[in-house]
């Protein structure tokens, strides 16, 4: 199954259903008063963090992901039927981003644990029978609320996996052999650069009852942190692990493991300054050479903190895998990543904005958009409602003092109508 670690999806809640007008019709009542039904809550789409699930292939053909509207009312007020949700799975450690129209984006949710929830666009409410607008000087209103439009969102899914270690180093720097040999998993391994063209997992069981997660990632290059190699996608998986095992290649020359430990020291850096505080586990691997073992004797009076494994032959991994093990006891879980407060545009004292393009008077503000969206435009009643609602909500003295005259046009919401002050 091919690794995909980012999406970029656009997420519908389902519209509110219609409320309806109709009437009591019992036997002798002639004149039976409004009986419409409520519409039904449109279904909201809703992401659900999957253990079973590694990468974000799922979302790499399929983009849009709508809920279905909720059902019309009845009469007799009857409401319509509320829609099902849509839950779309996506895998633990999936970051949400909602990403606006300007294209920034802003930080939503890190689903970092199982089962976790969250609506990314919410259906709409269903609109109102006629049953409610009944009043002392309109007992027979002959209009209905049509029902509010679901949301709309395009969200970026960015995957970033949790683990409790991750192997780091150059390309064939022995990463995958190692995982191979500390757990059941079964990477890709050859002797070229980048086998492992993306992250594998792999269980390593320390005791019967205890075992963490290793993850060997792709190998570094030069300009990884501005993306070159395999870059970004590497050093965002690398940073939720708690401990990181650096892997120098031994069968390297002394001057260039040393030079590789350096330049791949100072891309962590330059991605996230907090690599600096990870707990690290300098490792030099192929002990089984005399060439890595020379290396090593002279190393280690420069690195103390040096080791010298061999994967081939198993020499001193079942030592690194409980120093792992010991330094995870004592090493918090990594933090989440921030949600972001939402872009609010109209302030409290401010419900509405109104701008001029061209001729037209253009009216925006949540509110008085959805109001619009719910009416009836082919009812007068329907029409005299919205009027009433935007003359108390002052827009038609914003309008005056913004110089509007009768019969200019104002547009909200894609409507347009003549203003009459």
């Amino acid at each position: 199954m091919q690794f995909i670690d980012e999406a970029l999806i656009t997420a519908a809640g389902g519209d509110g259903g219609n409320g309806v007008v109709a009437w009591r019709r019992e036997k002798y009542v002639p004149n039976g008063g409004p009986a419409g039904g409520d519409g039904g809550r449109g279904g909201s789409v809703i992401l659900e963090a999957d253990a079973g699930l590694t990468t974000l292939v799922e979302f790499r053909y399929k983009l849009r992901f709508a809920a279905h509207a909720g059902g019309d009312g009845g009469t007799s007020n009857k409401s319509g039927r509320a829609a099902d949700d849509l839950v779309v799975h996506v895998p633990v450690g999936t970051v949400v981003y909602e990403v606006y129209p300007d294209q920034t984006q802003r930080v939503m949710i890190d689903l970092a644990e199982h089962g976790t929830r969250f609506v990314i666009a919410k259906g709409g409410r269903g609109g109102l029978g006629n049953q409610h607008f009944a009043t002392s000087t309109r007992q027979a209103p002959t209009f209905a609320e049509k029902g509010e439009p679901g949301q709309e969102r395009q969200v970026r899914l960015e995957l970033k996996l949790l683990a409790d270690c991750g192997l780091i180093g150059l390309p064939n720097a022995g990463k995958s052999t190692l995982l191979s040999v500390v757990s059941a998993a079964r990477p890709k391994i050859a002797d070229y650069p980048f086998t492992t063209l993306e992250p594998q997992l792999g269980v390593v069981r320390v005791e019967a009852q205890a075992s963490f997660v290793m993850v060997d990632l792709p190998g570094l290059l030069a300009g990884a942190s501005e993306g070159v190699g395999l870059g970004d996608r590497f050093l965002r998986h690398a940073e939720r692990t708690r401990v990181l095992i650096h892997l120098l290649d031994g069968a390297l020359p002394l001057e260039e493991i040393i030079a590789a430990k350096t330049m791949i020291e100072q891309e962590l850096r330059a991605w996230n300054p907090a690599f600096i505080d990870k707990p690290t586990l300098l490792v030099l691997s192929k002990a089984d050479l005399p060439q890595a073992r020379e290396s090593f004797e002279t190393l280690r009076e420069q690195f103390p903190e040096l080791r010298c494994i061999s994967a081939a032959t198993h020499e001193h991994i079942r030592e690194l895998v409980h120093t792992v093990w010991q330094q995870l006891q004592v090493t918090p879980e990594p933090g989440l990543v921030a949600a972001e407060p939402r872009r609010i545009s109209l302030t409290p004292k401010e419900p509405f904005r109104i701008e001029r393009e061209g001729d037209v008077f253009v009216v925006s503000g949540a509110r008085i958009e959805r109001l619009a969206a719910m009416t009836n435009v082919e009812s007068f009643e329907g029409i005299g409602r919205l009027e009433r609602v935007l003359a108390k909500l002052g827009v038609d003295k914003r309008l005056a003092e913004l110089g509007a005259v009768e019969g200019d046009l104002v547009r909200i919401a894609g409507y347009e109508f003549t203003w009459t002050p």
